[in-house]
């Protein structure tokens, strides 16, 4: 891998592109709150239109005490078009109970929960965990999904393992930024590869 194919180069790579003029500055739809919990389960082994169909439905609901007055035949019925609505209502009626059980409040998550709390927790690997550590709670995680893999693959970057993807994005990145909001900077680096991938397919 040649020295300029680190994280910096490919995030200024996209940033030139202009890929998020048209989005929120943490890019996820609402970020900061309990509904990023609720899309970050939804969107597993579906299209995020498919969720935010359920999204639309769950109006009203997106909170997490809100959330949790509902019952499991009618979260099933308002997440149908997200796919594996039987097993994902399953997971979010627990991981949202817990979330109550242990922290009392979605704010207090939001400071307290740990990576390794939210590995725990059935239905959360760590794509899930990093994009509700990054985007609901604000924390200085970067998510590697398959577009990142893809992306990085056009620059002849591969690795074998989840974590060695999260390690070779944040390093260089932490390097650069030594006095910015990492979280941010994470945020924004994931989204303008989602867009990326969305303007131009990688195969």
């Amino acid at each position: 891998m040649s020295q300029e194919k680190d994280s910096f180069y490919i995030y200024n790579f996209l940033k030139e592109k202009n890929l998020l003029s048209h989005r929120e500055e943490y890019w996820w739809p609402n970020a900061g709150s309990f509904e990023v919990v609720v899309g970050a389960i939804l969107t597993q082994n579906t299209t995020w239109k498919n969720v935010e169909k359920s999204l639309q439905e769950l109006d009203g609901f997106l909170q997490l005490d809100s959330f949790l007055t509902l019952d499991e035949d009618t979260l099933k019925g308002k997440i149908k078009s997200s796919g594996f609505f039987n097993q994902k209502a399953l997971r979010l009626l627990q991981l949202a109970k817990n979330i109550k059980n242990d922290f009392g409040s979605f704010k207090v998550f939001q400071s307290k929960v740990s990576r390794e709390w939210l590995l725990k927790q059935k239905g959360i690997g760590k794509e899930s965990a990093d994009s509700i550590l990054c985007y609901a709670c604000f924390r200085d995680e970067m998510v590697v999904d398959s577009y990142t893999k893809r992306l990085l693959k056009t620059f002849d970057i591969e690795f074998k393992t989840y974590d060695e993807y999260k390690i070779f994005l944040e390093d260089s990145l932490r390097q650069n930024f030594k006095n910015g909001e990492m979280g941010l900077v994470f945020a924004r680096f994931h989204g303008m590869i989602v867009e990326y991938n969305k303007l131009k397919p990688l195969k």
